[in-house]
């Protein structure tokens, strides 16, 4: 039996977010959640490989609140074949470091693999450090912005990672971790079977004591990072509006204005 993991966040599903000034943390209540849209592609893809390979099965795993048991059962409404919560009190204030440590060390009392998958980042923090923390910890490449696979099977995958010039086409062998954008394929909408499949679900919770997680790595005590201060950038007023449409004489204006303002 081969093994797929994918890693997925629930997120807020606004693109209002308010900081609270207090804790300079993300204030959710109140704010419906959402699978990570990154992760949603990590998922297609891993039911691909599944239906490619055969004998294949895809296990998601998420940390977070109770509640996030809702994300893992719509990524089985869409072929996932079974799914990890990692929710402990003691996970509480993890940075992106500590947070890749605990799921970690969720792959190793899973055991086996042969492909780690996850978005690129997740849109509550924009960091893209999940991921390559993951392998990091694991000791295994991490392949970034991940946007075409050529080919893939276990302990092999040939595949485009994106950049600001094109692309690198990249071969590994051995176990890797792949994080995915958004130009790699579509997702697909789940089926009725699948969603009788999710809300049946068996969804164990493990703890920080379940995956042996070393209490001085977890947390905000095992957070080697620490948010200062949180704020959204005040709006901008004023400014003038030039139009050409109806002054040929814009271009000459324009330059003027732009020579007094910035001294050129």
């Amino acid at each position: 039996m081969k093994k797929v993991i994918v890693f997925i966040k629930q997120v807020p599903d606004t693109s209002e977010l308010k900081i609270d000034p207090v804790t300079n943390t993300m204030i959710r209540e109140g704010v419906p959640s959402i699978i990570n849209p990154f992760d949603m592609y990590a998922i297609e893809e891993a039911v691909r490989i599944k239906e490619k390979w055969g004998d294949t099965e895809v296990t998601v795993i998420t940390m977070g609140p109770p509640q996030a048991d809702a994300a893992l059962r719509e990524a089985i409404s869409m072929g996932c074949d079974n799914a990890v919560l990692l929710s402990d009190r003691k996970f509480a204030a993890s940075d992106t470091w500590a947070t890749s440590y605990v799921l970690s060390k969720a792959v190793g009392k899973i055991g086996e693999y042969d492909v780690l998958l996850a978005g690129k980042q997740a849109t509550d923090g924009d960091t893209a450090q999940v991921g390559p923390g993951i392998a990091t910890w694991l000791g295994i490449p991490c392949i970034t912005y991940v946007n075409n696979i050529e080919e893939i099977k276990p302990g092999y995958v040939k595949l485009h990672r994106m950049h600001d010039e094109g692309y690198d086409v990249i071969e590994i062998e051995g176990k890797f971790l792949l994080t995915v954008l958004k130009e790699l394929n579509e997702p697909r909408i789940a089926s009725f079977r699948g969603k009788m499949n999710a809300k049946k679900a068996e969804i164990p919770v493990w703890t920080a004591e379940d995956i042996g997680a070393d209490p001085a790595k977890i947390g905000f005590m095992g957070s080697p990072t620490r948010v200062v201060k949180a704020f959204s950038p005040p709006v901008k007023q004023g400014g003038i509006k030039i139009s050409a449409e109806e002054d040929p004489s814009v271009p000459e204006k324009l330059k003027s204005y732009l020579r007094e303002k910035l001294i050129i």
